[in-house]
């Protein structure tokens, strides 16, 4: 029989390779792959559906206002959890839980929340771009954001000036970045403040618009959005974007779960196309980082669902998805640190190998343990 070492001594084999893995007193420390981030969100799109995918409950009349039950659980439902969510969202679900993370599951000890304690748009909107939950933002009016954010920061910094765009679905939003201060050209179907430049787009875009606002009068449908991104991404070529989609949260408020499910899978298929586009481009393959969120969650079946707030606690419940070169390719994750959505702004900043956090102290540090 080989004689059994102590236990210390089993250890050491491990302890010289950890050892031998950690920067050493005045080594650089490796810079990251990821050139250029994308920050994409979809308003309101609950943690429930990704995780779990379509719920049953509310594919119908009752609860969902869904006219052909039978079509809707066809589509979306099936007997494996899975299955249903991958039905759902077959990009973050075949593509970001093979080679990146997500992250938000409560039922596996992973949890996103809002800090804003609103649980509404402009407070979500502010502490994920700015990594500050600001108190003093109480509602959804127009008023330019005092806060920095942190596409506008980058604006400033080396290589990054004229390359830095958001395409935006709520007519809220050039105010929330501030864009006559921080100079972030914007492709708004709505008016903007004055100053604020603007992202070019074709014309054909640009009527199709103006005469398609025939469902609410300060959101877009998100298939125009998705066009004007991915041609400022063709022609323009930024390293730093941000694009908002919104149609999952107002037809949840509306009440119709068909068309919010059928939303929320078009912002999965968005996602997907731009990776491909991306992937295909020489400075952005293998160099681009996409970071995936929402700026609040939703109350639960059968009825809170339709809306959030303060007085919805569930609605502080979020989630997050990361896939780049730099996040290890460990799906869904388990058993991690709670994560604040104000460490949404430092995150993106430190893909890029920037320290948003140093320059802005008051903002939330990056997610560390998805690098």
């Amino acid at each position: 029989m080989v004689p059994r070492l102590p236990a210390p001594l089993r250890l050491l084999p491990l302890i010289v390779l950890l050892a031998a893995a950690l920067p050493t007193r005045g080594e650089t420390p490796k810079a990251p792959k990821t050139r250029n981030v994308f920050l994409i969100t979809a308003d309101g799109l609950r943690r429930e559906e990704v995780f779990e995918g379509a719920d049953p409950l509310l594919i119908s009349k009752e609860y969902g206002n869904v006219g052909n039950t039978n079509l809707v659980r066809k589509e979306f439902l099936a007997e494996d959890p899975g299955e249903c969510r991958r039905k759902l969202f077959p990009f973050l679900w075949g593509t970001v839980a093979k080679q990146g993370q997500l992250l938000g599951n409560p039922r596996l000890g992973s949890e996103v929340r809002v800090s804003n304690g609103r649980n509404f748009s402009y407070p979500g909107y502010n502490e994920f771009l700015t990594g500050v939950a600001d108190p003093r933002i109480t509602s959804n009016d127009k008023n330019l954001n005092a806060n920095t954010n942190v596409f506008e920061w980058l604006h400033q910094r080396p290589g990054f000036k004229g390359k830095v765009a958001a395409a935006v679905n709520w007519d809220v939003i050039p105010w929330i970045l501030n864009c006559p201060r921080s100079r972030i050209p914007v492709w708004s179907g709505f008016d903007v403040p004055e100053g604020t430049p603007r992202l070019p787009v074709p014309e054909a875009l640009t009527t199709m618009v103006d005469h398609g606002k025939t469902i609410w009068s300060g959101v877009l449908l998100d298939t125009f959005v998705g066009f004007a991104a991915t041609h400022t991404v063709r022609k323009m070529k930024p390293r730093a974007m941000y694009i908002a989609f919104g149609e999952t949260d107002d037809w949840a408020h509306e009440g119709n779960y068909e068309r919010y499910l059928r939303s929320a899978q078009g912002f999965d298929r968005f996602i997907g196309e731009l990776w491909t586009l991306v992937q295909s481009m020489p400075q952005y393959r293998n160099r681009t980082t996409f970071v995936i969120t929402v700026d609040h969650g939703r109350g639960p079946a059968p009825m809170a669902w339709k809306n959030h707030g303060r007085e919805i606690v569930d609605s502080a419940g979020m989630w997050m998805a990361i896939l780049g070169p730099d996040t290890p390719p460990l799906g869904e994750r388990r058993n991690v640190p709670s994560v604040k959505q104000a460490q949404t702004a430092a995150t993106l900043a430190a893909l890029l190998g920037e320290e948003f956090h140093k320059a802005s102290p008051q903002a939330a540090p990056p997610i560390g343990f998805v690098f």
